[in-house]
């Protein structure tokens, strides 16, 4: 049978174990709580939210969750994410540790502010 891109958020989740599936929802309505009028899309085969243009994306891997708030949002929060192995725009949450949902709050609201104010200036 071939595997079929998920079209949801939901159907994402559930290629995933149940422990990870836990996390993942742990995120999203973190993300839901600092943005509700976001709008839930899968973007390049995984769950993002949609605010006056994009706004984070997460992922699941084997043994981490990948964060992307796009390199704005890891420069805004360089000394916060020191202790996690990050890349430009990403951030490697591991499985294995609590989920830093705080940091994930403050980045989400940063970043909703950022497509605010992009948004204003247009």
């Amino acid at each position: 049978m071939e595997h079929q891109t998920p079209k949801t958020i939901d159907e994402y989740m559930q290629l995933f174990s149940k422990e990870t599936q836990v996390v993942l929802e742990e995120i999203r309505q973190t993300i839901k709580q600092e943005a509700p009028e976001a709008m839930e899309v899968i973007s390049y085969k995984m769950p993002a939210f949609k605010y006056h243009g994009m706004l984070v994306y997460f992922a699941a891997y084997k043994n981490h969750i990948g964060f992307y708030a796009l390199p704005s949002g890891n420069k805004e929060f360089v000394k916060e994410l020191s202790g996690y192995k990050t890349g430009k725009g990403s951030v490697q949450f591991p499985l294995d540790k609590p989920m830093p949902l705080a940091l994930i709050r403050k980045i989400v609201k940063f970043r909703v502010l950022e497509n605010l104010s992009k948004q204003h200036k247009k």
